[in-house]
């Protein structure tokens, strides 16, 4: 689960990180109060989307002269005019491909004369099993290209969960940094405070882009990234709350009501699959039968008639989708349940694209036995290699 930079950053000034005072504006006029509130006399803009890149990006409303979506303001009225120009319109950046996002909520923040800008991030590391944090001289900068080009200057450091954050962590971290005296004591006080909120709130990800050093030789976090272990938030209720479904694809959430694992892809066959590493194999072999696959879809061990009939409505509100492959493996859930919940599903949706089965597992003959008797034009297939070649034929056959 993603947040916005300003939740971001009050969950992270509650845990003592050094942050600067900013408010959170719904409005225009919310946002010329934030900013009246501010020390100033310089203010920062930022539109709220949960997307990087947002200081380059453009709006499409706007022209390509236009500036980004992160703006210096120097009175109230260039907040007011920088708000007009963000607030209702479509950011694009290169992390929110050619459609871009909508900008309902901005970020007023106190402006900072900044010295020099860093990258700190905490992750989990899943290789070692460890929390990560990475450390790196370039701050600012788009990080994949500094990873890349300069991977040397790029600096990982694991804590083992048995000892937890040590002083020799943050010594690490400000060598990474290359700070010194005072500004590497504080260095390592951030650390340890980012970890404090990393555990604390069942973090995935905190990423600060930049940790700048400010004029008067300060410390300060001056943007943040964080996102939680969706798994993890029935434990801080606080947190859930946060969340911007604006922000989210509608069919993803309404999977989630149906506790169905759902992400849209660029693709035009829609795939419904009992279990991760199975859907993984299937949307490998779409591909490589030459065609996309429109989605990743999990149905899980339990595909009862109600989630297969979700998972088809789901699928076929792509308008891209051209056809369905269904590959299931009946182990907990049987076969031919599987097969009269497909059948229901197919009838209640009014199906209209080509469909073809593959069920393997415990009563895989009566399963395809009921398929076969439906009268609905169902496409049953052998195996998953035997399941692909046949949706690609099916779906180039109707176009």
């Amino acid at each position: 689960m993603n947040i916005h930079e300003y939740q971001a950053k009050d969950i992270l000034a509650r845990f003592g990180a050094p942050v600067p005072a900013g408010h959170a504006a719904m409005s225009i006029e919310a946002a010329v109060e934030a900013a009246r509130q501010l020390p100033g006399p310089v203010y920062v803009v930022k539109a709220q989307i949960h997307a990087g890149g947002r200081g380059k990006g453009k709006f499409k409303e706007l022209g390509p002269d236009a500036k980004g979506g992160v703006r210096l303001a120097k009175s109230l009225d260039e907040v007011r005019s920088a708000a007009t120009d963000m607030l209702g319109n479509t950011l694009v950046t290169v992390q929110t491909g050619p459609a871009g996002k909508q900008v309902n909520r901005l970020y007023i923040t106190d402006g900072v004369d900044i010295a020099k800008e860093f990258y700190l991030a905490l992750l989990v590391d899943r290789g070692s099993g460890r929390v990560a944090i990475v450390a790196s001289t370039e701050g600012g900068m788009d990080i994949e290209t500094v990873a890349h080009d300069t991977p040397e200057k790029i600096h990982t450091i694991t804590v083992d969960p048995a000892t937890g954050l040590m002083p020799h962590h943050g010594r690490a971290v400000a060598k990474a940094l290359n700070l010194s005296g005072d500004l590497a004591k504080q260095a390592a006080k951030v650390t340890a405070k980012l970890y404090d909120a990393f555990l604390g709130t069942d973090a995935a990800q905190i990423e600060i882009n930049p940790l700048a050093v400010t004029a008067d030789d300060k410390l300060v976090v001056l943007d943040a990234k964080v996102g939680f272990d969706s798994n993890a938030m029935f434990r801080h209720k606080d947190l859930e709350a946060l969340r911007d479904e604006t922000e989210e694809d509608p069919a993803e959430l309404e999977a989630g009501k149906h506790d169905l694992a759902y992400i849209k892809l660029d693709g035009n066959i829609g795939c419904m699959v009992n279990g991760a590493g199975l859907a993984m194999a299937t949307m490998d072999i779409i591909k490589l039968n030459g065609e996309f696959p429109a989605n990743f879809l999990d149905v899980g061990g339990g595909a009862s008639k109600e989630k297969v009939t979700a998972a088809f409505k789901i699928i076929l509100k792509d308008p891209a989708v051209k056809g369905i492959l269904v590959n299931i493996f009946g182990g907990i859930m049987k076969c031919d349940i599987i097969a009269e919940g497909i059948i229901a599903a197919a009838k209640e949706v009014n199906l209209a694209v080509p469909l073809v089965v593959r069920l393997e597992g415990t009563n895989v003959q009566q399963g395809k036995d009921i398929l076969a008797g439906s009268g609905l034009p169902i496409v049953a297939a052998n195996d998953l290699g035997d399941a692909a070649k046949k949706i690609v034929a099916e779906v180039r056959k109707a176009a």
